[in-house]
């Protein structure tokens, strides 16, 4: 079986990830193409877009979230993502479980006792006109005579998993600050959640790996329940293996990837790309070393913004006052650090609505 080392899985992940070459592509084809993009920070799926996407216009993510063409929501690994109408009303049902049961393993104490179909019926009744509410308004009416759950167990249980939940604008436009109200999904899109499968077989898991592997792979299995969360693919995946092809990685860890998907020359360049907090192009996999060494996996998972440099995580950024700083992690040539300061220079200008392209790039650490 082949094996692949981390430069050629690095080169493929970043052909997938439209960050090799950015893509010509409408901004809700990306958002599909992707399977989403992690959102709890409003902000970060515009960066994240606009380093995949040639001339991207982040006034029209924004339409497409006014127009609910796509929607801010808890799904995978319980974590608010920015997905597509027609994905979320596909893949919710699938992940109604390992919602709640996430939702329980921070609260189960608080919880326990609590009669979960009851309260369901009680929040759908409840969120059926339409109308969008904080959590806290939730809890309020749901709260009396409801003894035990305190108000953060009871509407954490309520809008990340027992409702499908969709936040309304202005959560999530652009340069726009809005706090979280949440409105179900049925109303928001006029069209139900799909049922699971009655005949018991799982066409919404078999779509999922697919899905996947055309924006991650190659990747194991390991890798595909660390993205999504959920435990329960094993059968999905043996449903659709023969459509796949096998790979190992250096670890000697089986790797599943769909037989037409790009996979590069190693050498191919990789141009320099700021990434958002929280992308998926780190967190979407068990095994990150395709992209980031373990001596800085912690930035991924503590929401730091971070800069690649030949396809690698190589500085984290921040921006203040239209000010774009890079601090790298380690010694960066000096055509590297030219280069992260073009496109330093681009995404404050990015940021700044054109006011700003100021840049500073930090010294490397000794």
């Amino acid at each position: 079986m082949t094996v692949l080392d981390n430069r050629a899985l690095n080169r493929a992940m970043l052909a997938r990830q439209l960050l090799l070459d950015r893509a010509d592509l409408p901004v809700v084809d990306a958002v599909a193409h992707l399977c989403g993009l992690q959102a709890q920070e409003p902000q970060e799926p515009f960066v994240g877009l606009w380093s995949r996407l040639a001339a991207f216009d982040p006034a029209a993510l924004s339409d497409l979230l006014t127009r609910r063409g796509v929607v801010r929501t808890h799904l995978m690994r319980r974590t608010v993502h920015l997905v597509t109408a027609d994905d979320v009303l596909a893949w919710r049902s699938r992940h109604d479980a390992m919602l709640r049961q996430r939702v329980l393993g921070v609260y189960r104490d608080e919880l326990k006792g609590v009669d979960l179909d009851e309260l369901t019926a009680e929040a759908r009744d409840l969120m059926a006109d339409g109308e969008p509410r904080t959590a806290a308004e939730i809890v309020r009416e749901l709260a009396p005579g409801r003894l035990g759950p305190g108000p953060r167990a009871l509407g954490e249980m309520v809008v990340a998993a027992l409702v499908p939940m969709a936040q309304a604008p202005p959560r999530g436009l652009w340069r726009t600050k809005g706090g979280v109200r949440n409105v179900a999904l049925s109303s928001w899109l006029g069209r139900p959640v799909d049922p699971p499968a009655a005949d018991g077989s799982d066409p919404v898991g078999q779509a999922l790996v697919r899905r996947y592997l055309a924006a991650h792979g190659p990747a194991a299995t390991a890798d595909l329940r660390a993205w999504s969360g959920l435990t329960g693919l094993p059968g999905a995946v043996t449903a659709v293996r023969d459509e796949l092809v096998s790979f190992r990685d250096e670890r000697g860890r089986e790797l599943l990837d769909l037989p037409d998907a790009p996979r590069p020359d190693p050498d191919t360049p990789a141009p320099v790309r700021f990434l958002p907090a929280f992308d998926n192009a780190i967190l979407g996999y068990q095994d990150r070393s395709r992209i980031i060494d373990d001596a800085h996996r912690g930035l991924s998972v503590a929401g730091e913004r971070v800069v690649l440099v030949d396809g690698r995580v190589a500085a984290t950024w921040t921006v203040s006052e239209d000010v774009v700083t890079v601090d790298p992690l380690g010694a960066l040539s000096r055509a590297d650090r030219a280069a992260v300061a073009d496109q330093g220079s681009e995404l404050a200008s990015f940021l700044s609505g054109g006011d700003s392209d100021r840049v500073r790039v930090a010294a490397a650490p000794r």
